[in-house]
């Protein structure tokens, strides 16, 4: 059973509170009402640089900030991933976060037999939740959730992290207050049963 939650805030923008901060707080209260463990990893207070080369992926040593988000995730059950769909797909900030926090000797290690890699992550499940301003179902039907699998299969799946749940929260920007108020009972439902 899920005892410990890690929370990755994705939105970039940590001068202004919106609508994915109160997302990663309705969570929080739940999760914490049930007397889980949670952390919260906000990446737009993270310093850290951008990767440029394979051999930085590969070799470059995380800076301090980049080695206690990945103690975090390691010390994890489950990873709660919230952000803003910028361009279909994550916002460029959370995808350089993730390929400083998931890198090779910590997520993975690449083996010699058969070039697959050896997954570290196993044991964790996850749940992605997006925030859009097209429809949700325009995003998963017309242009098939493309930034979200590519989440999905290739960074949290390629880690072993499974299972992986989503949640599109799609028409932001006209959502009445209570829509607004009903998604954010719904984050702290999932929050109380760690999922």
């Amino acid at each position: 059973m899920v005892r410990r939650i890690t929370v990755i805030q994705g939105h970039p923008d940590s001068k202004s509170h919106h609508f994915c901060h109160a997302l990663a707080d309705s969570y929080i209260n739940g999760a914490r009402n049930s007397a889980f463990e949670v952390r919260l990893i906000d990446v737009a207070s993270l310093d850290f640089p951008l990767l440029r080369s394979k051999d930085d992926f590969e070799h470059d040593t995380s800076v301090e900030s980049i080695r206690l988000a990945q103690e975090a995730i390691r010390w994890a059950d489950h990873l709660v991933i919230i952000y803003p769909l910028w361009l279909g797909t994550m916002p460029a900030l959370l995808k350089a976060f993730f390929e400083q926090a998931l890198r090779p000797s910590f997520a993975f290690d690449y083996t010699q037999s058969a070039g697959l890699p050896k997954k570290h992550l196993a044991g964790k499940s996850a749940r992605i939740v997006v925030t859009m301003g097209m429809p949700a179902y325009i995003y998963r039907w017309f242009f098939f959730a493309h930034g979200v699998k590519t989440l999905e299969r290739n960074i949290l799946a390629f880690c072993s992290i499974k299972p992986i749940r989503t949640s599109l929260i799609g028409s932001i920007e006209n959502r009445s207050e209570a829509q607004r108020k009903k998604w954010l009972s719904t984050m702290q439902q999932f929050g109380e049963t760690g999922r």
